[in-house]
């Protein structure tokens, strides 16, 4: 079998998986549509009265801003990452490097109860989801190829982030 008859055939097997009852049980999906897990909750109704249409879709929804779009790539300044959602810190100006995707990346998280991970698989390859470990929200993946010292790569959606400077 050739690699595009591979890809194709599973590719319509993971578009099939997602109406096969217990498909996420079974560990094929992890669509977190229950975000009761952590700490901060809010109604759905609560999260779109506190978040722009896109952080919302970003946020809530799992999706993904376009490359290039978010001042947050550019930031420079001294200070901490936190999530726009809920304000919980994430990440930290001292771990953050430009990776050339377009989106804020940093080499690891400001602390090991910051971000929480889930396997996503809805670009067939499976991925490592990096979500708010207080609210839940997506904010982007981690990729096993970035800088030393952990050679990880968080790239971040930069409108899932709001910035804090360090003050002088």
């Amino acid at each position: 079998m050739d690699r595009r008859s591979f890809l194709a055939g599973a590719a319509g097997f993971i578009l099939a998986a997602q109406f096969i009852p217990g498909a996420s049980a079974m560990g094929l999906f992890n669509k977190k549509d229950e975000k009761s897990d952590f700490p901060f909750k809010l109604t759905e109704a609560e999260w779109r009265e506190r978040l722009s249409e896109q952080q919302f879709n970003v946020l809530r929804k799992e999706g993904t801003e376009r490359a290039f779009t978010s001042p947050l790539n550019d930031e420079k300044r001294s200070g901490s990452f936190h999530c726009s959602g809920c304000d919980h810190m994430l990440f930290s100006s001292d771990h953050k490097f430009d990776s050339g995707t377009g989106w804020p990346s940093f080499w690891q998280p400001a602390n090991e109860k910051s971000v929480g991970e889930s396997k996503d698989y809805k670009m067939i390859v499976p991925r490592t989801e990096v979500h708010c470990a207080n609210c839940g929200g997506h904010q982007g993946h981690f990729f096993n190829d970035g800088p030393q010292p952990t050679g990880l790569r968080y790239c971040i959606n930069g409108v899932a982030l709001s910035f804090k400077p360090t003050e002088t």
